[in-house]
Parts: C-alpha cells; sequence; structure tokens
C-alpha cells in the first residue's frame, strides 16, 4: 500500500456544506472508490486558509486514474463545484503533495 496527499481548496463559508454533502455521500460512490483500491480516505480542513487536506491509501496496482471517466465520479464533482475550486473540465483543483517526513 502506498499513501498519497493532495490540497484542494473550498470557498470561503462552505465548510458545513461541505460535511453535510460528504456525511451523506452515495454508497454507490463509496463503492466506486474502494473498488478504485482507495482505503483510508481522510480530509482535513484549514480554517485559515480554506484548504483541504487529503490523505489515502492505496495499493501499488489502482483502479484511481480512471475515476475521472466515470459518470458517477464526474456526476460527484459537478455536485461539489458550486463549493470549491474546480478545473474547467469539472474536476476539484488539487496540488499534489509531497511527503518529507515519515514517522511509523
Amino acid at each position: 500500500m502506498e499513501t498519497v496527499a493532495f490540497r484542494m481548496v473550498l470557498h470561503p463559508g462552505m465548510r458545513e456544506e461541505y460535511e453535510r454533502r460528504h456525511a451523506q455521500i452515495w454508497p454507490d460512490l463509496v463503492e466506486l472508490l474502494r473498488d478504485a483500491g482507495i482505503r483510508d480516505y481522510r480530509i482535513f480542513f484549514d480554517p485559515s486558509s480554506h484548504h483541504l487536506f487529503a490523505v489515502l491509501r492505496r495499493p501499488r496496482h489502482h483502479g484511481m486514474d480512471a475515476l475521472a471517466s466515470h459518470a458517477l465520479m464526474r456526476r460527484w464533482w459537478e455536485s461539489m463545484r458550486d463549493i470549491m475550486q474546480t478545473e474547467p473540465g469539472g474536476e476539484p483543483f488539487q496540488v499534489a503533495l509531497e511527503q518529507v517526513f515519515h514517522l511509523e
């Protein structure tokens, strides 16, 4: 398993709505993410910058790269577009983060 981390940006004042939507995440989306190999997915919020910090675990051979072409994933992204920064194609704006320390 490998750990992946990335940063996203929430629009100011949208934390509660973001949490509400994730508390009601679609069961078929959860299944899609798990089928892609995503495990132990966590998202943290920095109120000073409105940045979301996401970290997840996945096997080396995963299906995450195919998620962007899946209609269900695109529908979820579209449902989140009004509360966070997105790319022109609708996917969330993401910046990959590089690991600089690990204490096991």
